[in-house]
């Protein structure tokens, strides 16, 4: 049998495009000393995605890629992808190899370049990692699980010799990488000392002859080698390696010495084995080598005096894999046949003797050609294209040549002249081909005699996908003798040979392929073949010219094609022969068989594609012919069955050879769905569909699957119990359905391939995804959601993904896939509610009426946004926040029109006093705008202006300035200055959470101010100043600028709190003199800094309890002055109390250490008895800090309480707090007697108040009778006696008792405050209202409140008393209803605020205290809230410290930078909900779940979005409830941990953003707060009645009033599905009514109205296909127009039928019953009943098919009576007429009864009763002739 000659496709001439990329640089290639090498790879090489090719991809299409190439000259490499440069990399030193590897476990390709002495590793992104190695090592080479050494054995030996001859710097790559799973691969971009540097210099390694790299942070491994059972170190130096295979683990190497070729296997050593020569190992430390590798030996190869020049991988004729030598100096190509079989689940590979064979070659190269979908496990199916010594380029699979390329005959100019420079002459006599280089899959690089160099396509692309698929199918389903004859036969000379000509067409190419399939029955025919009859007329010559053929194909004139005609035209000559021959060649009679069911697999599959029927319809011409060859009548009667048009040329065969049932998908899911899937009835399966891993019929086998799921198949691996393979996505599953979803995201089947299956085989896969979608699983992929419709859990699990490693693992399939395709493309058109209309352009604007400019930046600008105006809806709070804590503008003073002298000094004593109100609002300001600006830092830091001018409105807005000769203004503003520039740095939330440490230094000023020093404190407080390195702290603290130093100290220890960082530490006690060795010079440091640097130690040691240090902080809270300001003594203390509290903080006596002796010093200094312990805790003190403590404390033990007890009384409070510890809180008791009220500070009482509580955690209660519990009985007696005349309490008494009162009220709710921190509890909120209210009474009566509350108090107290605590009072209910901006809370504050300004009682503190609270109310803009836990709490009572300053620059008794710290307390426990289809924030209700605790049971409350969440440990469910957005439920567990971070892996919500999918029929509640425009029903039937029947004329004729409403207009308004949209738009075309009866226009608005309804979209196109189905049916029964030729359709009605009873019989079930409305679809099937019931002429055309198995003539009535024979057949499930005659003869004999019915009726059970009956009469007929 002679090959085939094919020409070869040239793409162009090939240049490598490197040089052009040279050229396009400017560097001319004379310019270059170093010699240039390249490489060309396939893509798949470094993709990172494991994508699975789509069911209908052709395997000519992956040749459609573009081939990437690596381009080198000396130490520069250019990665190119096409024409365009994808990456350069540039080393230190010049290339010797380049490889693309993946180390490990990584499934990141990695380019590994070996340089003189190391080796450099990039990852696809251009990150790098650098290893030293030894200069010994030659070459490098990729293996599956690592990258391999080659190393010589003379160590000194630097030169570099190329180990092979083609292609010195690459390993050419010989086939496709396997696609992998994504993963990480190690990041690390420096370069670190190895360990195998040290062996290097032991030289041990030169016992090692190759090394194997696992992973770029490892060591490389020493291999082994086994001989005979045992493992030695690999001494192979002379082994050298010539080839190694990436995919599979084998390696070959030449040795010259010996003169012969080896093959090794790789092999992982069993850990339980010995390696012999252990101590070898003993360099490297036991447990960094977990594997170890061997090398054994499988094949050699002697008498070859020089190394092959190439090494590849390919595939012989019977799948096996081959490894290919070329030996150029003996021009052979030498085949070594692979064996490999499985044991316990491991390959292993084996080459036996006498497996190998040669070819004549010059050149060869590994190429995809024959089988490009076929895989042999994890390689391709590789051809060789072989260039034989006679210059002949020949195509071979295996042994087999199948055929010869030539170049073109003709290159002409105008063909190619844009990318080829030819010879106007013909070349193809003079052109040779001379070599093969390059080859990608189908493409090769040809080397011509004059040394140009072409890129040429083995094979045409696009090609028939018909073709590809059947072609694919035997190579999968034929035996391997069978396929390599069918080979022969496709690929020899003939005159319909396949692919001959390079431009072959589609259609050309499959007449090629059924010829050749017609041939190899013509073959089997023992008599000689009849030639064809020339034609004896022009008309003769016309019917049988190509002409006539391709009008044929591409003109239905009556509605059944007639391509059956078209091959059976070169059969008819001896179809006589094929009916009544005995067949003899049995092989050829095997393989048409074969053929045939490999092929039926392919024609079932194509039935359930409804964009492939004219492929269906091809491959069933061509079916009919091979079953009408082999006598296969029940074959032939399937496929007339189908197609009745067949008929007509393809009689039914006179002879069955066979009784063979042929499979049927349709029938197989049809007893699926009725019978269930572990019936006897379901083996009726093609073997194809079974197998795992063909490509081409993969569409059946998945279908087929998930219908095994859905009725209840089991799971055996990846078998299911019906035989069909099923790859399940990872997620959890109760039920069936929910089984099914994660199939079909394993098997990658998404919408768009739901959308391509008969409407009736969708049905059961949509019944699974509806009854999936309103409560799926938590633990579902994303690709789970979108198949569902769930978009919002797709992007809630999408956003989760992202902060975690394991993003590309979750997302590797790709969601566009699953999607719907025609929602890819658009973009949500969202119109602005009227809410959202009015804020934009109302609120967002904040103009003052009496402001000069109202533009002036506050830095609140940015406040506004869509969130917040959700949050606020249309009331004008925020605004109003905005203008009272505005500190930017003037503020207005009113004064007469004409002033005087006396008027000025009475406008600066205004200005004074406001000028203390505004110096303070930059506090609050802080907390309103915390972390509001999300930005990527590009600007310069911006703080709006601190203005202390006024502005006479009366004056035309003239601007009056503080006088600076009565007051310094500068000194005023300094520390507001701090404040205002650490406000604005709070605004800061870095998007990602990261911060720039360049934008910080360029922030830098010149010279030190206190702007910088508020933003260092504010970036500290975030989180964000480690960025910072040492040398740029100490730059700070050399400035020695005092805010500077204070703000660094503090943001440094925020930033690294809790870590007890030393470097941080020295440069903190660096600014605690006291703490200064004797030694050390002495520093003049303000106590200022010293106060600061003690508190930021407790914040770095924060909950370390570390002993050292608490002992130094309990020294610091009694150092007595040493010539330092003792007025801020106090201020020192305390914050060494604060310090000391932090560092112990709740560790109780659980703390290691003394903690006995320090809870006695701590209370020795709050003033209790001697201490007991004093004698011992000293003599644990240092020589210097015993000497210092002796220098400064002049009086012995004795010490200041006034100075010491604030402190020590907070340090006991925070060291034991939440420990419920009676002991302490017993010994800080509060006074009783008369005595001790007198001798305690009223002050004191308040801290040990709140000491007490802080400690006794769970007993603090929000009722009034719990504050009352708080006051002794000797005050609350002395209270109510006060308005009693006839008490004879004196006035001194009286005012003692007073003061103690007020001061424990106060306390007590300070206490509350931070018990309920950011709860909103309603209890505590009503409480502290109410004693603000009573406070404030007290100082000026303004409303009457309720309850037993004591008047008269200001008679006997100070208002300063008075007013601090009413403000601490404010200030512990802002901080309970923090962030949530309590209206009622609001206005107190506001109240307050003005009042003070209007009474001239302007203190600076209670200012702070107001401008504090309102911020604290609206806490980031009402996007954070306070947390309750131990560091939360320790941080609101720095900043709630009840002594307030007196004046801006006051920081005597407390720093005031301290009062910023709450920001370490805050979380953002901000939820909002967003619709994923607009993109918007919306409403929705929560319901929102809290576990049980102590004070209530489990409690569940509605919130409405956006809203603050319960803290953590509480919170235990949130679900999206309420009739408009899809259920999505969200549990915790419980934990007594702080809030989710940004980035944090666990995080539910990101970003405080919660996805919601709206139901369609639903509007949102801005648009629609009431629900009125929710009334679906009402709405549609009053659309129907506009739109239908007469009422439509009516509205056609012109009425269009304001109030008129169209179904297009409703519909978009509830629905953004394109689908409804467009099919709503065709029912209001005014041509509609004349195109379609009223009855379908009925149908249609009904079917919208269910569909938009029940939020059922994809249902849109299965109701109208069933219904035009029908319609269809009944209009051909009626008119005898023929428009269904087929019977496929009935097929899928038949389906739809078996899912109705399916769900009505209880097997399918579903919460929201069927998707399908069941009386519909039994409708359907009455209706095909009655009308095939009552045809006229069916029962004689089945009778006559039943007795001989012949068809209606197809000539009658355009072929008619067929279609409705094939229909009878279909719908009632009649078997072939052969099978019933072979049951009637089996039961003939044994029936007793005349009746055949009850036997017929339990053989076939799926055929209809009545159909029976008229089997039994024909039988009965039979029976009686």
């Amino acid at each position: 049998m002679s090959i085939g000659v094919r020409r070869l496709t040239v793409l162009g001439e090939f240049k490598p495009y490197g040089l052009i990329a040279e050229a396009l640089d400017g560097k001319p290639a004379d310019d270059f000393t170093e010699k240039c090498d390249y490489f060309l790879f396939d893509p798949e090489v470094v993709r990172q995605r494991d994508e699975a090719d789509d069911f209908d991809a052709s395997g000519a299409a992956l040749s459609d890629r573009s081939d990437h190439e690596l381009f080198v000259r000396g130490n520069r490499i250019i990665w190119t992808s096409g024409a365009r440069v994808f990456k350069r990399f540039t080393l230190s030193s010049p290339v010797i190899m380049a490889r693309w590897c993946r180390l490990g476990d990584t499934a990141e390709a990695l380019l590994c370049v070996l340089q003189v002495g190391s080796l450099t590793i990039y990852n696809t992104s251009g990150e790098v990692t650098s290893i030293p190695l030894s200069r010994s090592i030659t070459s490098i080479w990729a293996l599956p699980f690592g990258l391999l050494f080659q190393q010589q054995a003379d160590t000194s030996t630097t030169s570099h010799v190329p180990i092979s001859s083609t292609s010195p710097l690459f390993g050419v790559r010989e086939m496709p990488r396997a696609r992998r799973e994504t993963g990480n691969s190690p990041q690390h971009n420096y370069t670190f000392p190895s360990l195998f540097d040290n062996i290097v210099k032991g030289e041990t390694t030169s016992i090692s002859s190759h090394l194997l790299l696992k992973d770029p942070l490892e060591e490389p491994q020493l291999t082994h080698i086994e001989e005979r059972g045992k493992y030695n170190i690999m001494k192979e130096f002379d082994e050298t390696t010539i080839w190694t295979s990436d995919q599979i683990p084998l390696m070959a190497s030449y040795n010259k010495g010996k003169m012969q070729h080896s093959v090794w296997v790789v092999e992982v050593i069993n850990s339980n084995l010995e390696v012999a020569n252990a101590n070898l190992l003993d360099f490297i430390p036991s447990g960094v080598i977990p594997k170890r590798f061997s090398f054994r030996r499988i094949w050699q190869g002697k008498g070859v005096q020089t190394a092959a020049c190439k090494v590849f991988l390919a595939t012989d004729d019977d799948s096996a894999p081959i490894i290919c030598f070329l030996h150029q100096e003996q021009r052979k190509l030498l085949s070594v046949r692979l064996q490999s079989d499985e044991i316990n689940n491991e390959i292993l590979f084996d080459i036996k003797p006498d497996m190998s064979w040669s070819i004549p070659a010059i050149a060869a190269a590994p190429v995809i050609v024959t089988r490009p979908r076929v895989k042999v496990g994890l390689l391709p199916y590789l051809d060789m294209i072989v260039l034989a010594p006679e210059n002949a380029l020949l195509l071979y699979s295996g042994k087999q040549c199948l055929c010869r390329y030539v170049l073109p005959s003709s290159l002409s100019k105008d063909r190619l002249s844009h990318n080829l420079d030819f010879r106007e002459t013909s070349v193809s006599h003079e052109l040779k081909v001379v070599g093969v280089a390059d080859a990608i899959e189908g493409r090769i690089n040809i080397i011509v005699n004059s040394g140009q160099m072409f890129r040429c396509a083995l094979r045409r692309s696009p090609s028939s996908s018909l073709v590809n698929d059947c072609i694919t199918t035997m190579a999968e389903g034929l035996c391997s003798n069978f396929y390599s004859h069918f080979l022969s036969l496709l690929w020899q000379d003939g005159d319909s040979a396949y692919l001959s000509e390079a431009d072959i067409g589609i259609n050309s190419e499959w007449d090629s392929f059924c010829s050749i399939v017609l041939q190899m029955c013509r073959s089997s025919m023992s008599t000689q073949k009849h030639a064809n009859p020339s034609p004896t007329s022009s008309w003769d010559f016309l019917i049988n010219s190509n002409f006539h053929k391709n009008f044929c194909k591409h003109n239905f004139i009556t509605g059944v094609s007639s391509v059956a005609s078209l091959d059976m035209q070169k059969m008819d000559s001896f179809e006589s022969n094929l009916n009544m021959e005995k067949i003899d060649n049995s092989f050829y009679s095997e393989l048409m068989m074969e053929s045939l069911d490999c092929l039926h697999a392919v024609y079932e599959s194509l039935k359930l594609d409804t964009l492939r029927k004219r492929d269906l319809e091809l491959l069933g011409v061509l079916l009919c012919d091979i079953a009408k060859f082999l006598g296969e009548q029940s074959y032939l009667d399937h496929y007339i069955r189908d197609f009745p048009g067949f008929s007509r040329n393809v009689g039914m065969s006179k002879t069955s050879l066979s009784c063979k049932t042929p499979p049927s998908l349709f029938r197989w899911l049809e007893n699926c769905l009725l019978l269930g899937c572990i019936s006897p009835n379901l083996n009726g399966l093609s073997p194809l569909i079974c197998q795992n891993g063909n490509s081409v019929v993969s569409w059946g086998r998945k279908i087929v699957s998930f219908y095994s799921l859905l009725c209840g198949a089991k799971q055996i691996g990846n078998k299911l119990s019906s035989g069909v393979y099923c790859n399940i996505a990872a997620g959890s599953y109760c039920t069936k359905e929910e089984l099914i979803v994660l199939a079909m995201v394993g098997e990658r089947f998404g919408l768009k391939q739901l959308d391509l299956l008969p409407s009736g085989v969708s049905l059961p896969l949509r019944h699974a995804l509806d009854k999936c979608r309103e409560s799926p699983p938590t633990d579902w992929p994303a690709a789970a959601y979108v198949l569902l419709g769930r978009e919002d859990l797709a992007l809630s699990c999408l956003a989760r993904s992202c902060k975690s490693k394991e993003f590309e693992t979750q997302t590797n399939v790709n969601l566009i896939s699953i999607s719907t395709p025609y929602m890819l493309h658009l973009h949500p058109v969202t119109i602005p509610s009227t809410v959202s209309d009015t804020i934009g352009l109302e609120g967002a604007k904040f103009e003052d009426t009496d402001s000069v400019d109202g533009s002036m930046t506050d830095g609140m600008e940015h406040i506004f946004n869509s969130s917040t105006q959700l949050r606020y809806g249309r009331d004008l709070r925020l605004n109003e926040v905005r203008r009272l804590l505005c500190s930017a503008r003037p503020v207005a003073i009113q004064t007469s029109i004409n002033p005087s002298a006396s008027d000025q000094d009475v406008q600066q004593a205004q200005l004074w006093h406001i000028a203390q109100r505004t110096t303070s609002l930059p506090l609050g300001r802080g907390a309103f705008t915390l972390g509001t600006i999300y930005t990527l830092l590009t600007e310069a830091f911006a703080v709006p202006k601190l203005v202390l001018a006024g502005r006479l409105p009366a004056q035309q807005n003239a601007t009056v300035n503080l006088d600076p000769n009565v007051r310094n203004i500068q000194e005023l503003k300094s520390w507001p200055e701090f404040h205002n520039a650490v406000a604005a740095g709070l605004r800061l939330a870095p998007l990602q959470g990261k911060m720039s440490r360049t934008w910080i230094i360029y922030n830098k000023p010149g010279e030190p101010n206190a702007i910088h020093a508020g933003l260092l404190l504010a970036l500290g407080l975030h989180g964000y100043l480690r960025v910072l390195n040492l040398t740029d702290i100490y730059q700070y603290y050399a400035q020695e600028h005092e805010s500077t130093t204070v703000g660094l100290m503090l943001g440094l220890a925020a930033s690294y709190r809790g870590t007890m960082d030393p470097a941080i530490s020295k440069s903190l006690f660096v600014h605690i003199p006291a703490r200064h060795p004797s030694s050390f010079p002495e520093l003049e440091l303000p106590t200022l800094l010293q106060s600061a640097a003690l508190m930021s130690v407790g914040l770095l040691y924060e909950g370390s309890a570390h002993p050292q240090t608490m002992q130094i902080l309990l020294g610091e809270i009694g150092r007595r002055s040493g010539g330092d300001n003792v007025l801020e003594r106090e201020g020192y203390a305390v914050s060494a109390g604060f310090s000391l509290g932090l560092v112990a903080l709740g560790r109780g006596y659980d703390a290691l250490g003394l903690m006995d002796a320090m809870v006695d010093r701590l209370f020795h200094y709050i003033g209790g008895k001697e201490v007991h312990n004093e004698r011992y805790f000293s003599s644990a003190l240092s020589a210097d800090d015993h000497c210092r403590v002796a220098a400064q404390m002049m009086d012995g033990n004795a010490v200041n309480v006034d100075v010491t007890a604030p402190g020590a009384i907070i340090a006991l409070a925070l060291m034991f707090l939440k420990t419920e510890s009676q002991t302490i809180v017993s010994k800080l008791s509060i006074p009783h007697t008369h005595f001790d009220l007198q001798c305690v500070r009223p002050d004191f009482i308040m801290l040990r108040v709140i000491a007490r509580n802080l400690i006794m955690w769970s007993r603090v209660h929000p009722s009034q009778d719990w504050i009352q519990s708080q006051i002794p009985a000797i005050v609350k007696n002395g209270v109510q006696r006060l308005g009693d005349d006839t008490s004879d309490i004196d006035e001194m008494d009286a005012e003692v008792f007073v003061q103690a009162y007020v001061n424990i009220v106060a306390g007590a709710c300070i206490s509350l405050g931070l018990r309920f921190a950011g709860t909103k509890d309603g209890n505590a909120q009503e409480l502290l209202y109410k004693y603000a209210l009573c406070f404030l009474n007290e100082i000026k009566p303004v409303s009457a409140i309720s309850g037993t509350f004591p008047r008269g108090l200001s008679h006997y107290v100070d208002r300063g008393t008075l007013e601090i605590c009413l403000h601490l009072i404010v200030l512990s209910l802002s901080v309970v209803m923090a962030g949530s901006g309590h209206l009622q809370t609001f206005r107190l504050l506001r109240f307050l605020r003005s009042r003070n300004s209007v009474d001239g009682h302007a203190n600076y503190g209670v200012q702070m205290a107001v401008s504090l609270a309102i911020g604290f109310l609206f806490l980031g803009g009402g996007m954070r809230t306070f947390s309750t836990g131990n560091c939360s709490i320790a941080a609101l009572l720095i900043t709630l410290y009840p002594r307030l300053p007196t004046g801006p620059n006051d920081n005597r008794c407390h720093l005031q930078a301290f009062r910023h710290l709450y920001v370490l307390a805050t979380e953002a426990r901000w939820i909002q909900t967003v619709d994923v289809d607009t993109g918007l924030p919306v409403y929705a209700p929560l319901e929102v779940t809290i576990r049980e605790t102590d004070h209530y049971a489990e409690t569940s409350f509605c919130e409405v979005t956006p809203c603050l969440l319960p803290e953590r440990a509480v919170l235990k469910m949130v679900r999206v409830c309420g009739p408009r957005y899809w259920p999505q439920v969200i549990e915790f567990v419980p934990e007594d941990k702080p809030w989710w971070t940004f980035g944090d892996k666990s995080n539910p919500f990101s970003s405080g953003i919660l996805y919601i999918k709206r139901k369609v029929g639903a509007c949102s509640y801005v648009d629609d707060p009431i629900g009125c425009q929710s009334l679906l029903s009402r709405a549609m039937h009053k659309v129907f009645g506009l739109t239908s029947l007469k009422a439509y004329n009516l509205c056609d004729e012109g009425y269009s009033g304001p109030g008129s409403i169209t179904v297009d207009q409703l519909v978009a308004t509830f629905s953004s599905d394109p689908s409804l949209i467009a099919f709503a738009q065709l029912c209001c075309d005014p041509s509609w009514n004349s195109r379609t009866d009223v009855d379908f226009q009925e149908f249609c608005l009904q079917v919208l109205f269910e569909c938009v309804s029940k939020d059922r979209p994809a249902l849109l196109q299965v109701y109208l296909s069933l219904y035009t189905t029908i319609g269809t049916m009944a209009d051909q029964f009626t008119s005898g127009r023929v428009v269904l030729g087929d019977s496929l359709s009935i097929s899928n009605l038949k389906l739809a039928v078996a899912y109705n009873e399916a769900l009505l019989g209880g097997k399918l079930t579903n919460s929201r019953g069927g998707i399908i409305q069941s009386n519909f679809l039994g409708s359907l099937k009455k209706r095909v009943d009655e009308l095939l019931n009552c045809c006229e002429g069916l029962k004689d055309n089945f009778h006559n098919y039943m007795i001989s198995g012949t068809w209606p003539a197809a000539e009658f009535q355009g072929g008619r009576n067929s279609i409705l024979l094939s229909w009878y057949l279909q719908w009632f499930g009649v078997p072939a007429p052969s099978v019933i005659k072979t049951a009637a003869e089996k039961i003939r004999p044994k029936l007793k009864s005349s009746s055949f019915v009850p036997v017929l009726h339990l053989l076939f059970p799926s055929t209809d009763i009545n159909v029976i009956g008229e089997i039994n009469k024909f039988l009965s007929s039979n029976d009686s002739k």
